[in-house]
Formats: C-alpha cells, structure tokens, sequence
C-alpha cells in the first residue's frame, strides 16, 4: 500500500469496507441513506413526495383560510337583527341529500385512486366520472339552497349571521366547484396523454384536495346545521 494519504471520500470508503459492523469513527454506526430521500448518495427526494408536500402546505394554508371563517361564524352566529336564525333556514332533507352525496364522492374518489394506481384508465375515468357527477349534485343542492334563501329576503346584508352564514358555506361551495372544473381538466388529460408521471402526481394532490374538502364539511355540518337547527 502507498504512503499516500487518502482522499477523505476514499479513506472513508476504506474503512467502510475494513469494518464489517460499519461502526465508523469512534465505535459509533454509520447512517446509511434511505432511498428518496435526499440523504447520502440518494439525491433528492422524489417529484411525487415533493409535490405532495408542496401541496400539504397549500391544504394547510386553506384550514387556516376556513378557520378564520368559522371563527367569523362563531362570533355572529347569534347577530340576527331581528331577521332569520340559523334553525329557520335550514332544511334538514336538503342538507343531507347534500352530505350524502359528498361523502359518497370522497369514497369514490378513493376508488378513482386505487385504478389509478393499478394504471386501469378505464375505471379510473368510471370513478372520476362519478366523483364529479356527486359533486355537481352538492354544488346544485346549495346553489337552490342560496337562491330559495334570496327569494326569502334572506340576503347578506339581512344581518351579520347572514353574511358569517354565506361567507363559510359560500366558501366551501367555491371549493367544491373549482375541484369540480380540476377533475374534468384531469379527465382530459388523462384520456389523452395516459398515465405520464405528471398526471399521475396531479392526481395525488387532487385527492388530496377532495378529501379535504369532505373533512371541512363535516365540519361545517355540524358546526352550521346540526348545531344551527338545535332549538
């Protein structure tokens, strides 16, 4: 062997080799690098688990959105002015056939998911199909919902429950129909261009993104209705 002292890189390789428990300097065990995720000879993490932990941020940063309106809601729930309480504008048939058909869309999303993940396009397109199909059912029940409330004289600008009321619920519908044009956008591209890495990625975020929205509304269910129409 040379006289030649090692490269630090190569000296480490030595010893690595030399040491059969890889106990390194000092008797103390070498990490080694898990795959993916960004440590050692690895590189960085995968695309797919960093877009989804970019998009977790932007989840995060819409809780945060939605809890400023139920604390909003919170604060005026009881600041009628004389006008409609929460108990005599909800319809409880409405409401349901509303969270039914939500909840069933979040089920068949998940089973949009796991066609996809079997690379299936056709049951994929089935699941998605009725995922947005559920969902235009939710987005037209709320939509008669705020009309029959207008035609009532039940405005925002009735009282400040009113406006606290159509701020969150008004909210979580806009959630609901943006979601809706995003899925058709990803039916689309997935009937064109297969499943390419990035179809694949943007259809992690956007079950993400649908399931999120069922967990506000079961918040917002028991919150505004539930609690709402308790006398």
């Amino acid at each position: 062997m040379s006289d030649t002292p090692f490269p630090a890189s190569t000296e480490a390789l030595r010893r690595l080799r030399e040491d059969p428990h890889r106990l390194g300097h000092g008797g103390h065990p070498v990490r080694r690098a898990q795959p993916g995720t960004g440590q050692g000879d690895t590189g960085p993490a995968s695309k797919r688990v960093i877009v989804g932990y970019g998009f977790w941020i932007f989840l995060l940063s819409d809780f945060v959105l939605f809890a400023c309106f139920f604390a909003t809601y919170a604060v005026l729930h009881g600041a009628t002015a004389g006008g409609p309480t929460a108990a005599q504008i909800v319809d409880p048939t409405r409401v349901a056939i509303e969270t039914t058909a939500l909840l069933l869309s979040s089920f068949t999303c998940g089973l949009s998911f796991a066609a996809t993940n079997a690379k299936n396009k056709l049951w994929t397109q089935v699941f998605l199909a009725m995922t947005g199909a559920l969902g235009l059912v939710f987005v037209l029940l709320e939509l008669q919902e705020f009309i029959g409330l207008a035609q009532q004289g039940a405005t925002p600008q009735r009282s400040a429950f009113l406006s606290a009321f159509y701020a969150l619920v008004g909210c979580h519908g806009l959630h609901v129909t943006v979601g809706g044009l995003w899925l058709a956008t990803m039916m689309a591209q997935l009937q064109v261009k297969g499943f390419r890495r990035e179809i694949m990625h943007r259809l992690v975020c956007f079950n993400l993104f649908w399931h999120a929205l069922d967990i506000i509304w079961v918040a917002l269910f028991s919150v505004v209705y539930l609690m709402g129409a308790a006398p």
